[in-house]
Parts: structure tokens; C-alpha cells; sequence
């Protein structure tokens, strides 16, 4: 480092000025893109209808952002350690600005999927770099708060993108669900270049791991592709043929299996690559040596359980108000919005609760909180259900994200060396995200398949209707993940006995999809036996950790 860049960058032991400055455009960032994962689901009904998406194409406008997500994470993370984690925020949020502009001017599905695989790729760059600039600003107690409000950010934007959405969808169109994350990118942008500072990993050693590369993007894009598709073209035969401009798949058996086992190979290969390179001191994607500690190795194992019931519920949530209840996009935004009151509540005490049962116990209760409101949501469903009861159970739940997330980032990370913490961050942001696409794929598979197998068995009770009436009906229903129902009694042929029996299924549907997600959480609240004890401290004890603890490498100037 040269003198005048000593003089222009705080040193290790004088904490940057402007990092609360810094730490809100952070968390704007995040803002913006957790607000795309969730805000689509909203106005997925709507896009249903207005650019005649199938089902496939539904799952896939979530599960293709989230897929990128997942798939770049460790990839983007590592150049940000590389070649600065501010440069990588704003040529992030630039591509995620442009593709959402792309978005907003879709007139088909495909367009649409194309624009939303761009905005991961923003995603992907934006969120390990905002998680690794607030490690790098923050030490001892502001830290732990730091943590809290990135990952309390996450919990709530979830919950406010439906609202947004919801509001921009019924009062002027889906186009400016999209639209409305121009203005905010700017915002960013003006944000990030005045107060966000220039950080690296010193001891990150420069390379391009292409083979780490390479494998680790076919394996995940691989296995959430059999998982959205395999209800479409069928789990081992072909059910439908798939179709690529003049040319059709002309085998028996379906693409599913063989996407599966490509994931699989892909995947081994990854971790016998990347073993054999680290023990060889090649340079690595991912320095699989971190999982041998507990902390991020059992973390990791929770987040993405826990991403995974979280967004495979507020998939399928929207689709069921929507269409049995009667909600518009904005109401549904506004049941969604109790979820958020909860997190930001809590947000404000986990601190506290914190210094009495310690990171861990913080998670633990959090998840359980998390386990039960869902379980109470979904006992809550029916074709009756009241709106402030399906309100108070996602207040709890709100009040378990607020816990279990804001602390879960905190946890993993805590026994991470400085050095390997750029790695680290986006480990734990990369199985969040897979979470997230894994959550959508399979639970959007049961509330598909199950509601298609509903459907037809309501039909059959069904006077007057014949079999080929029976199973336009289904397909119909299905083809639209129930976003369809509202309109059955009025198309020809059909009656209010038909809806009603669709209605009916979409309630099953919907129930048996949201006691999953429960027993997901569930899982997810299992797996945090194997995290470490974190100690309880005193109110007193907090100063001294904040005077003992060591910054991570501080910013180094352009």
C-alpha cells in the first residue's frame, strides 16, 4: 500500500466514517434483488394470463433467477475477492438494472426467462460482494449488528417484494415491477461510488479455475433443471417430448433422468477436482477444507434447508389466495406484509436475545417459531380461510425469520479465518440461493402434481362432464398452476360445479404443499444440532469483544 493511499483508507485500527452510510446503500443493494425473488411470485398470475405462460415456464421465471443465483455465487465471489468487491457491486447492480428493464419490456415467456437469467447474474455478483464489504467495515460488537441488519434485510425484503409487487400490479401494471428497481439502482450506484469502500482479499491468490468452474455450474443448473422439468417431460419415460425449434427429443426415455446424472457426475467431479487441486497448492474455486469447520459445515446444511421451505411456501402461497380466495395481487402483498412487520419487530431485539441463549440458540428458537406457524398456515388453508388468520401465522413466521436468518449468517461465519471469509460469504450465500431454487422446484413439483391428481378425482364427482371435458379441465388448471380457477365457470362447456371442484383441489394442493415447507423447516431446525456452541455474554462482556476482535483485511485503494 502506498503512502497516499494509507492517508485516503482508514488504517486497521480506525474504523471507516462513512460505513453506516456504506452499510445502507449494502443494504439497498440486497433490497433489490431478495425483492426479485419473491416479488414475481405476486404477479406470477398475472404473467400467466398476460404472456400465456405454461407451468413450466412459471416455476422456471423464479427458479431460473434463483438457479444463476446459485450457480455463479462461488464463482463472482471469488473474482470479488480477486479484483475488489465495490467494483463488483456496481457492474452487478448495472446488469441487474439493465435486465430488469428487459424484463418490464417482455411480451413472451421466453424473453421474459432471458431477462430474469441476467438479473441472477446481477444477483450473483451483488450479494457476496455487499455480505464481504460489511465484514471487511465492521468489527466486534457493530459487526453482530451489521449481521443482523444484512440478514434481517433478507427475511423482510422477502416479504415486501410481494407487496410491491402486488401494489404495482393492480394499480398500474406487472411492467413496473421491474421498473421500480431503475430509480433504486441509481440510488445504488451514486451510493456505492461515494461511501462504499474498495475492499480485498490480500491473501486471495490470483488464477482461474476453469474446470472448478465449468463443473460447478452444469452440476447445479443439471439437477434444478430435472427437478422443474420432470413433471413436464415426465420423471424416467417421456411423458411430453421436449421441442427445440424443428427438432424433438426422439428417445423413449425422458430427459430428466439423464439431466439428473449429469448433475450427479458433474457435481462428484467438482469436489474431486477441486480436492485434487487444493492438495496439489493450485489455485481453487472453492477450498473445500472449509467444511471442516462445524460452524459453516452445519450451517450451511440449515441455510439451505431453510431457503429451500421458505421460498417453495411463498411460491405456492400467492397462487392459492389468488385463486381460491379472491385476492388481488395488492391484497395478496398486504397478507405477505405481516411476514415483514414480524421480522423487522424482532429485528431490534435479537441482539439481546442473543446475549442470553447465545448465536445458536438464537437460530433454534427462531426455526421453531418457523416450523410452527407454518404448520399453522397450513392448517389454515381452505376455501373459507380467514385473511387474519393466515395473517397472524406469517407474523409468527416473520418473527422466526427475523431470528433464525439475521443470526444463521452469523453463526456460519463466526469460526471462519479472515483470510478465507470472502470464500466463506459466498459458500453461505450460494447454498441460501440453491436453497431458494431447490425450495421452488420441488415444492412447486408437489403443488403441481398434486393438484393436477386432486383435480381430476373432484371432476369425477362432477355430473354431466365426460372424460376428454374432464381432462381439458385438468390441463387447463394445471397448465396454469391454478391461476385459471377464477375464470372455469365462465368458459364454454364448463359450470360453477367445475370451478368449484378445482377450488377445492387447489386447497389440497395448497394445504399438502405448506405442511412440506413445515417439514422442511423442520429439517432444517434438525440440522442445527450439529452447530457449536456460541457463548452467552453479559451486557458488560459485549465491549470487551468488540476492543479484542480483529478487523478483516481494510480497504485497499485503486
Amino acid at each position: 500500500m502506498t503512502v497516499s493511499d494509507t492517508q485516503t483508507h482508514p488504517t486497521a485500527t480506525e474504523p471507516n466514517p462513512k460505513r453506516w452510510l456504506a452499510m445502507a446503500i449494502v443494504s439497498l443493494a440486497v433490497s433489490i434483488i431478495i425483492m426479485d425473488a419473491t416479488i414475481v411470485n405476486v404477479i406470477l398470475p398475472v404473467l400467466i394470463q398476460d404472456l400465456s405462460l405454461s407451468v413450466s415456464e412459471a416455476e422456471w421465471v423464479n427458479s431460473i433467477y434463483a438457479l444463476v443465483f446459485a450457480a455463479l455465487l462461488i464463482t463472482v465471489g471469488r473474482m470479488g475477492d480477486l479484483f475488489g468487491r465495490r467494483r463488483l457491486l456496481l457492474v452487478g447492480t448495472v446488469i441487474f438494472v439493465g435486465a430488469s428493464v428487459l424484463a418490464a419490456a417482455s411480451e413472451t415467456g421466453t424473453m421474459l426467462l432471458a431477462a430474469r437469467l441476467l438479473q441472477g447474474v446481477g444477483g450473483a455478483m451483488i450479494l457476496p460482494s455487499t455480505l464481504s464489504t460489511v465484514n471487511a467495515m465492521f468489527t466486534g460488537r457493530e459487526r453482530g449488528i451489521a449481521f443482523a441488519i444484512w440478514g434481517s434485510t433478507i427475511g423482510g425484503m422477502a416479504a415486501v417484494g410481494p407487496l410491491l409487487g402486488g401494489w404495482l400490479a393492480t394499480d398500474f401494471s406487472w411492467h413496473w415491477a421491474f421498473l421500480i428497481n431503475v430509480p433504486i439502482g441509481i440510488i445504488i450506484v451514486v451510493g456505492t461510488i461515494l461511501w462504499v469502500p474498495e475492499t480485498r482479499d490480500p491473501h486471495a491468490t490470483r488464477g482461474v479455475d476453469a474446470a472448478g468452474i465449468a463443473l460447478s455450474i452444469v452440476g447445479l443448473a443439471a439437477i434444478v433443471f430435472g427437478l422443474i422439468e420432470g413433471q413436464r417431460y415426465g420423471w424416467w419415460l417421456v411423458a411430453s417430448a421436449p421441442v427445440i425449434g424443428d427438432w424433438t427429443w426422439p428417445f423413449a426415455l425422458s430427459p430428466v433422468p439423464i439431466a439428473f446424472a449429469i448433475g450427479v457426475v458433474a457435481l462428484v467431479g467438482f469436489v474431486l477436482v477441486e480436492t485434487a487441486k487444493a492438495r496439489a497448492g493450485r489455485f481453487v474455486l472453492l477450498d473445500l477444507g472449509l467444511f471442516r469447520i462445524r460452524s459453516l459445515r452445519y450451517g450451511s446444511i440449515a441455510a439451505l434447508i431453510v431457503a429451500l421451505g421458505e421460498f417453495g411456501m411463498l411460491f405456492a402461497l400467492p397462487l392459492y389466495v389468488q385463486s381460491v380466495l379472491g385476492f388481488t395481487a395488492l391484497n395478496t402483498g398486504l397478507l405477505v406484509l405481516a411476514l415483514a412487520i414480524g421480522t423487522f419487530l424482532i429485528s431490534g431485539g435479537t441482539a439481546q436475545i442473543g446475549r442470553r441463549i447465545g448465536g445458536r440458540g438464537v437460530v433454534r428458537l427462531g426455526l421453531l417459531l418457523e416450523v410452527i406457524a407454518v404448520a399453522g398456515l397450513a392448517l389454515s388453508i381452505s376455501a373459507t380461510a380467514n385473511a387474519w388468520a393466515l395473517a397472524a401465522w406469517l407474523f409468527l413466521y416473520g418473527i422466526g425469520v427475523g431470528l433464525a436468518t439475521a443470526q444463521l449468517t452469523n453463526v456460519i461465519l463466526v469460526d471462519v479465518p479472515v483470510a478465507q471469509s470472502g470464500q466463506a460469504s459466498g459458500v453461505q450465500s450460494t447454498v441460501r440461493q440453491l436453497g431458494a431454487a431447490l425450495g421452488i422446484a420441488i415444492l412447486g413439483t408437489v403443488l403441481v402434481t398434486t393438484l393436477a391428481a386432486a383435480t381430476a378425482a373432484n371432476l369425477e364427482n362432477v355430473e354431466g362432464l365426460d372424460a376428454a371435458a374432464q381432462e381439458q379441465v385438468v390441463s387447463v388448471v394445471t397448465g396454469s398452476a391454478g391461476a385459471a380457477i377464477p375464470e372455469l365457470a365462465s368458459m364454454p362447456g364448463s359450470s360453477a360445479a367445475v370451478q368449484t371442484a378445482a377450488s377445492d383441489a387447489m386447497v389440497t394442493a395448497a394445504r399438502i404443499t405448506t405442511f412440506s415447507a413445515a417439514g422442511v423447516l423442520a429439517l432444517g431446525l434438525l440440522a442445527t444440532v450439529g452447530l457449536p456452541a456460541t457463548p452467552v455474554r453479559r451486557p458488560e462482556e459485549a465491549g470487551a469483544e468488540a476492543e479484542a476482535d480483529e478487523p478483516e483485511a481494510q480497504p485497499v485503494a485503486e
